[in-house]
């Protein structure tokens, strides 16, 4: 093999590689959104027991441990910030720390109330990290006579791992929301 012959190749292999390199590692971004109506609840209450983030260890089945960083505001503008770790429900051995960061509102008015957060999810001892944002909204629901809770979930993922991102969120979505109609159903029971 002639020496342009074997740089030619070794160019192709190199950019090869990068480009599949790139598409190994490019974070793209994703939407997800869940609901749940809880009958004979009050927005106001759902929204108070999801606020308090010790209740979400209650909710979300992959958080171990969890600790309040900051605090700040009143009943109706609340801000806090919390550092959290929790395993994957897909991969238990890996576990991965998050820095969150909450503004809860209320607008009894209208009878909405607000939980907006950003979250920060860092894995391998903090060299990876990803960033999601959620809405969760809880308003009154007067066809079916309780509270209305949406989330609205835009998260990051790298595009070769989009489907195991995907079912990671869908496993935490859907445990938080049937943990939170079976809290509120045995509070009514009671």
């Amino acid at each position: 093999m002639n020496r342009i012959q074997w740089k030619s190749r070794r160019t192709l292999y190199l950019v090869i590689s990068l480009v599949s390199f790139y598409l190994t590692v490019r974070i793209k971004t994703y939407e997800h959104k869940a609901s749940v109506v809880l009958p004979e609840t009050h927005p106001n209450d759902a929204w108070e027991f999801v606020a308090d983030f010790s209740n979400m260890k209650l909710l979300n089945p992959t958080i171990i441990d969890f600790t309040i960083l900051a605090e700040s505001g009143n009943y109706d503008h609340w801000k806090y910030s919390t550092q959290y770790s929790e395993f994957l429900s897909h991969w238990p051995y890996l576990r991965n720390v998050a820095v969150a960061h909450f503004e809860v509102k209320a607008k009894p008015k209208e009878n909405i109330y607000l939980i907006n957060s950003v979250h920060k999810t860092c894995l391998l001892f903090g060299f990876f990290c990803l960033d999601s944002e959620s809405e969760f909204k809880f308003s009154q629901n007067d066809t079916l006579k309780g509270a209305l809770c949406e989330e609205n979930i835009s998260y990051q993922c790298p595009a070769i791992m989009s489907s195991f991102c995907r079912r990671e969120v869908l496993f935490q979505r859907t445990a938080i929301m049937n943990n939170l109609k079976m809290h509120f159903r045995k509070k009514h029971r009671s």
